[in-house]
C-alpha cells in the first residue's frame, strides 16, 4: 500500500533533519579550522562556498534523475554521503584534503534535496502542498539548527578527530527511511515522462527565472550571515560557543519560519507574500548583524532575521513545482540548488571584502540584497500564478 502524502511528508522531514544537521557542522568550526590550517578569512569563506556549491549546483541534475528513474535511492544515499564525508573532516591534514571532503559531502546533499522536496510537496496529491513542504523544510531547519551545537560539543569532548561520531545517527536510521518511503521507480513509470532538460531550462526565461532570482538573493543574504557571524563574534572577543549559539538561534528560528511560510503560501497570494517577507527580512538582517549576540535584543534580531529569511522558501518551491508539474524534482533543484549556488558564489565575494574592510562591515554591506528580492517579487509576470486556495 502506498503511504499517504502526509505520512511521506513526515518521513522525508525526519530524513531532512538528519541530512541538514551535517550541512551546518562546518560554519561554527571555521575559526578553529582557520587557526589549525593557517588560512585567511577569504579561504575559510571559500570552504563554506565550495561546500554550498557542491550541495547546490548539481541539484537540477539529481532532481531530473529522480523524476525519470525514481527518488528513494538518491534520498537515502545522499543522506549517507553527507553524513560520512562531513563527519571525517577532523582527519583532514591540509586545506585541500578538507576541501575535497566537503565537496563530496556536499554532493550527498545535492542528491538528497530535489527528490526530497518532490516527495514532500507531491503536486499530484492536490491541495496542501505548501503545508507539506513546510513540514519537510521544518525538519531540515531543525536539523540545521542542532548541527552547530553537536559539532562544538563533539570537538570540545575529544577534538576534531572525535567528529566522526556524528555519522552514526544517519547510518542507523538509513534503513528506516529507505523502507518508509515509496519506491520512486513505480511512480516514474505511472506518470508522464519529465520534459527534456532543455525544455526545463527554457522556463528560466519566464516566471521560473524570476522566482529563481528571488531565491538566489535570499540565499546570499542568509549564507553571508551564517558565514560571517561566527567570525565576527570571534574577532570581537566572543567564544566559539557564543558563535555557535548565535547560529543555532538563527537556524532554529528558520525552522519556524518554514512552517509559517508554508501555511501562508496555501492561503495568500504567493508573490505578495514573498514581497512582504523579503521586505521585512532586510531590516531584520541589518539589525542582527549590527547588534550581534551580545544581549537579548541582539538575539531577538537574530531570531527575527532567521524566521523571515527562511519563510520565503516554501512559497518559492511550491511555485516552481506548479510551473513544471511533470518535473517537480528538476524545478525544485533550480530554485533551491541552482539558486543556492549563485548565492554561495556571492558569499565568496563577501569573504574577500571582509579581508579588506572587516567581517562586520562586509556583512552589513551584504544584507541590502534582500531588497532586490522584494523588488523581484513585484514583477508583473508572477501575477498569473495560481494559488492552492483558488483552485
Amino acid at each position: 500500500m502506498t503511504p499517504s502524502a502526509a505520512r511521506i511528508a513526515v518521513t522525508i522531514a525526519l530524513a531532512h533533519a538528519v541530512n541538514d544537521a551535517y550541512a551546518s557542522i562546518v560554519p561554527p568550526l571555521l575559526p578553529r579550522l582557520m587557526d589549525s590550517l593557517g588560512i585567511s578569512i577569504a579561504m575559510a569563506a571559500g570552504l563554506g562556498a565550495a561546500f554550498s556549491i557542491a550541495t547546490a549546483l548539481p541539484q537540477p541534475f539529481f532532481g531530473y534523475l529522480g523524476d525519470r528513474f525514481g527518488r528513494r535511492t538518491l534520498v537515502v544515499g545522499g543522506m549517507l554521503a553527507s553524513a560520512v564525508f562531513v563527519s571525517v573532516i577532523g582527519f583532514a591534514p591540509s586545506y585541500w584534503v578538507l576541501l575535497v571532503l566537503l565537496v563530496m559531502g556536499g554532493l550527498g546533499g545535492a542528491a538528497f534535496h530535489p527528490p526530497g522536496a518532490s516527495y514532500a510537496v507531491r503536486v499530484t496529491a492536490g491541495k496542501g502542498g505548501g503545508a507539506r513542504y513546510s513540514v519537510f523544510s521544518f525538519g531540515g531547519a531543525a536539523g540545521y539548527s542542532v548541527g552547530p551545537l553537536v559539532a562544538v560539543g563533539l570537538v570540545a569532548w575529544g577534538g576534531m578527530e572525535r567528529l566522526w561520531v556524528a555519522m552514526l545517527p544517519a547510518i542507523l536510521l538509513a534503513p528506516f527511511f529507505f523502507f518508509g518511503l515509496p519506491s520512486g521507480r513505480s511512480e516514474a513509470r505511472d506518470h508522464a515522462p519529465a520534459p527534456r532538460p532543455s525544455a526545463i531550462l527554457r522556463q528560466l526565461a519566464g516566471p521560473l527565472g524570476i522566482v529563481f532570482g528571488i531565491s538566489s538573493a535570499m540565499t546570499f543574504v542568509q549564507r553571508a550571515f551564517l558565514t560571517m557571524e561566527p567570525i565576527i563574534v570571534a574577532e570581537m572577543g566572543g567564544s566559539e560557543a557564543l558563535g555557535a549559539v548565535a547560529l543555532s538561534v538563527y537556524l532554529g528560528a528558520q525552522a519556524f519560519g518554514t512552517v509559517a511560510g508554508g501555511l501562508l503560501s496555501d492561503r495568500m497570494d504567493r508573490p505578495r507574500l514573498l514581497f512582504v517577507l523579503c521586505a521585512l527580512a532586510l531590516p531584520a538582517h541589518l539589525l542582527a548583524v549590527w547588534l550581534g549576540p551580545w544581549n537579548a535584543l541582539g538575539f531577538a534580531a537574530i531570531a527575527a532575521a532567521g524566521f523571515l529569511g527562511m519563510s520565503t522558501l516554501p512559497p518559492i518551491v511550491v511555485m516552481a513545482q506548479e510551473m513544471i508539474p511533470r518535473a517537480p524534482g528538476a524545478s525544485s533543484g533550480i530554485v533551491m540548488g541552482l539558486a543556492w549556488t549563485v548565492g554561495s558564489v556571492g558569499v565568496m565575494g563577501a569573504g574577500a571584502a571582509a579581508d579588506v574592510a572587516g567581517p562586520h562591515a562586509a556583512a552589513l554591506m551584504s544584507m541590502p540584497v534582500a531588497g532586490l528580492a522584494a523588488l523581484l517579487a513585484l514583477h508583473p509576470r508572477l501575477k498569473w500564478l495560481p494559488t492552492e486556495r483558488g483552485r
